[in-house]
């Protein structure tokens, strides 16, 4: 796994910025640990790779949660949880689980909390893309994106929720995208979908609130990591870079962060709420 301090500057330039060029050579520095989330349970979805699944639950790990790892990708899976054992000492628990798949989501949680006796926080960082104009779109095209990405999200907020109200308490985060808002051709699928996680989340939010339990999302622009950077054209990244505030796309542990926020006691008093990890919202 990459390390997202070493990928990162942590030097500041020797003048100000004069211009939007140059806002790209703003450091970036790894965060120190706080402990913001001491002895919380925390699950992940999606967390094999080098995106913002894994970084959420290095990140988590690192603030001092006891994190369950989870992808339907089992090698990927393996290799995730091999370098978060490196990194802090103690091998989480890892159980593959494909969204798409009502069991396979019980019996996710079901895992976690067999293991651990309860279920402080759950990310739900599953989600699929693809580009296809609406015209030429197939509906199974259609159908796979939306199941899992809106579909699946629902399916582990519903399953967390039932945990959580027993307990009289948790966190829910779930990873939703600017696309819910702003306009991109060929993203008629997937930015319907992350708008679905998005009043899934507000929603969910109000009914869950008289149990003690808060339901929040994130809306990242760009956030660019190797798998991203293989299945996307370097012009498309490119241009997409070059609309962001920074002149950059964001390192996928910058979106991290925001997560640990909402998933700590830091927000305590926020629910319902949609969190634009950019200065893009609308």
């Amino acid at each position: 796994m990459p390390d997202p301090a070493r990928s990162s500057g942590t030097s500041s330039p020797s003048a100000p910025w004069d211009s939007p060029a140059d806002w790209s050579l703003m450091p970036q520095t790894y965060p120190k640990a706080h402990g913001l989330l001491d002895g919380k349970v925390t699950l992940v979805t999606a967390a094999a790779g080098a995106g913002i699944g894994y970084a959420t639950a290095r990140r988590c790990a690192e603030e001092g949660a006891t994190v369950v790892v989870s992808d339907r990708h089992e090698r990927r899976l393996a290799a995730a949880a091999e370098a978060l054992t490196e990194l802090i000492g103690v091998k989480p628990l890892a159980v593959p689980c494909d969204v798409t798949s009502e069991a396979q989501v019980l019996a996710l949680f079901d895992a976690a909390v067999e293991a651990h006796g309860r279920l402080d926080v759950v990310v739900n960082n599953a989600g699929l893309g693809g580009t296809a104009p609406l015209a030429e779109m197939t509906d199974e095209q259609w159908h796979t994106v939306v199941d899992v990405t809106l579909t699946g999200t629902m399916r582990c907020t519903r399953a967390a929720l039932r945990q959580m109200i027993t307990q009289g308490s948790g966190v829910i985060v779930n990873n939703a995208s600017v696309l819910g808002w702003r306009a991109q051709p060929g993203q008629a699928h997937y930015a319907a979908a992350k708008a679905g996680v998005m009043a899934l989340t507000r929603c969910v939010a109000l009914e869950a609130a008289e149990h003690g339990v808060r339901v929040n999302a994130v809306a990242p622009s760009l956030a660019v990591h190797p798998h991203l950077a293989k299945v996307s054209g370097e012009e498309l990244l490119a241009e997409l870079a070059a609309k962001e505030a920074f002149g950059r796309s964001a390192e996928p542990w910058e979106v991290a962060n925001v997560i640990v926020f909402l998933a700590s006691g830091y927000s305590s008093y926020m629910t319902g709420e949609v969190i634009s990890v950019s200065c893009q919202h609308p």
